[in-house]
């Protein structure tokens, strides 16, 4: 707090503009209660004029000008800062921070999985075809929370099953502390814009809720930095003859693919025994390699990247 009386020319003071200190240039009194004050900027050098009265001397600080800086500041907000720093960097010295900060205890296979073969591949775009059972939901939450400790992701949908979406939910939230959004028809109905996938950086939504054409449409505003498929295989296409039948889950599949940076199909059956089929499903995370009937006495294309 400085009082009015101690506002002379050359003094420094904090309060009058939100730069920074300014240097007074000039006082006037306006009889015993209010000053008018001519001060320049200490970074523009622009003048500026105010009328301060004594009730605004509480907002004003007399600044040492002999001195650049102090030991005088808050410790605990430093403290705060410097600790958030270290939070936000720490996943450059513990390589397997996501686990460690998660409610999960993590099984070998599924951190060479996420470690070693998804978040080195920037853009992902990949097939986790595991078992039943392997934990391809603790995979895929590993994966979202590391990237979000990277800066990597801020908007991340699940597309699943009707009967799935609870159980996504509970999980990602009650294992890795990440509040997904339950995205149906009520949500779109009382959505303020129209579109909640836009206003939502955490949706998990239904496969067959999404194909609909007014909901592509929707997806078609709304881009994304990762979006997963549990049971991707409903995402199907066949050979009829010559012709490619396309179902509307896999229109849905092409549509998310171009507005996502990160693409994680996840499913226990990708393959039903029509290699054809298979690489029309693999299509989906790659079209120009996989597009198009394989040719009699022509291997099909490498999958095992």
């Amino acid at each position: 707090m400085a009082a009015l009386e101690e506002l002379a020319v050359g003094a420094l003071v904090l309060g009058l503009n939100s730069s920074g200190p300014v240097s007074i240039v000039s006082v006037k009194w306006n009889g015993a209660s209010s000053v008018t004050v001519v001060y320049r900027d200490g970074q523009t050098g622009v003048l500026g004029q105010q009328l301060l009265f004594r009730d605004q001397e509480s907002a004003l600080t007399l600044v040492d000008g002999a001195r650049a800086w102090a030991f005088d500041g808050d410790g605990g907000l430093f403290r705060l800062a410097s600790e958030a720093d270290r939070i936000r960097l720490a996943y450059l010295f513990d390589p397997l921070f996501a686990v460690h900060i998660s409610n999960v205890e993590a099984l070998p296979h599924q951190i060479a999985a996420v470690y070693e073969d998804m978040l080195p591949r920037r853009p992902l775009r990949m097939l986790l075809a595991d078992d039943p059972g392997a934990g391809k939901t603790i995979m895929a939450g590993l994966l979202i929370r590391e990237l979000m400790l990277r800066g990597d992701l801020e908007r991340c949908l699940v597309v699943c099953p009707a009967n799935l979406g609870d159980q996504w939910q509970d999980e990602l939230s009650s294992k890795f502390r990440l509040n997904f959004d339950l995205v149906g028809r009520a949500e779109i109905v009382s959505s303020l814009s129209g579109n909640p996938f836009a206003e939502r950086n955490l949706v998990i939504s239904r496969i067959d809720l999404l194909k609909q054409d007014e909901n592509m449409e929707r997806l078609r505003a709304a881009e994304w930095d990762l979006v997963v498929v549990d049971e991707a295989h409903k995402m199907s296409a066949s050979y009829v003859g010559n012709e490619v039948k396309y179902t509307g889950r896999y229109k849905l599949g092409e549509l998310l693919r171009e507005q996502t940076r990160h693409f994680l199909l996840m499913t226990a059956t990708p393959h039903r025994g029509k290699e054809e089929d298979f690489l029309l499903f693999l299509s989906l995370l790659d079209a120009d390699r996989f597009e198009g009937k394989p040719r009699e006495g022509r291997p099909a294309g490498d999958t095992s990247d």
